[in-house]
């Protein structure tokens, strides 16, 4: 089937620390969201039993802190599937593996795959609703400190031909780097150093 994509972009205030000292930051959370209609396997099926290729371009510039890949998709046994995530670069990951052992379980839904995550994804029990580590030794921190402008592309390998499903959504992200802003550096530094507020009582800051 052909992909339906439509991509949106999120930014949320993720977390904002301020403290007593001269410098205040804050970090955002950009999500980038593509949702898709892909057969997995593509029909018809060949011997390798791929989906076609899921793509979400890119077209800001910055730098990853962190990032965490949310997928969404319909399958009569995951545990047939394998889960490829590939940057702009090159730089390719595995998210998942299995080996075929006769489990069955339907479904990612919403899945959340994190390094920092508690459970890995091998552990983890359908519909796979949480946040999961991918499958060791792949780290999704690879791709720290890289610039993630350009086409992601997510792949997945269906081991066996009798079992469908489709990908329906994935999100990619992003924990990016956000400087301070002037008056939160201004508030930091007056917080820190108390014993200055009679001079700015006396210029009419609390007047």
């Amino acid at each position: 089937m052909n992909a339906q994509r439509s991509i949106q972009r999120i930014i949320v205030l993720l977390a904002l620390s301020l403290t007593f000292a001269p410098a205040a930051s804050a970090e955002l959370t950009l999500i980038y969201t593509a949702s898709f209609d892909l057969r997995i396997p593509a029909e018809p099926a060949t011997g390798d039993a791929w989906m076609d290729d899921a793509v979400i371009d890119i077209p800001d510039s910055f730098t990853i802190i962190d990032l965490d890949v949310e997928i969404t998709l319909t399958h009569t046994n995951i545990y047939d599937l394998q889960l490829f995530l590939d940057s702009p670069d090159g730089t390719r990951l595995t998210l998942n593996y299995y080996d075929i052992t006769g489990e069955f379980g339907e479904n990612y839904t919403g899945t959340i795959f994190d390094d920092e995550a508690d459970t890995p994804i091998e552990s983890g029990l359908v519909p796979f609703n949480g946040r999961y580590r991918p499958k060791a030794p792949a780290e999704l921190s690879i791709f720290d400190r890289r610039d993630p402008q350009g086409a992601w592309t997510i792949q997945i390998y269906d081991a066996r031909h009798n079992n469908i499903g489709a990908l329906e959504e994935v999100k990619l992200i992003f924990e990016v780097p956000e400087p301070a802003t002037l008056p939160l550096l201004t508030l930091g530094l007056i917080l820190r150093n108390r014993k200055t507020w009679p001079y700015f009582g006396q210029i009419g800051f609390f007047q």
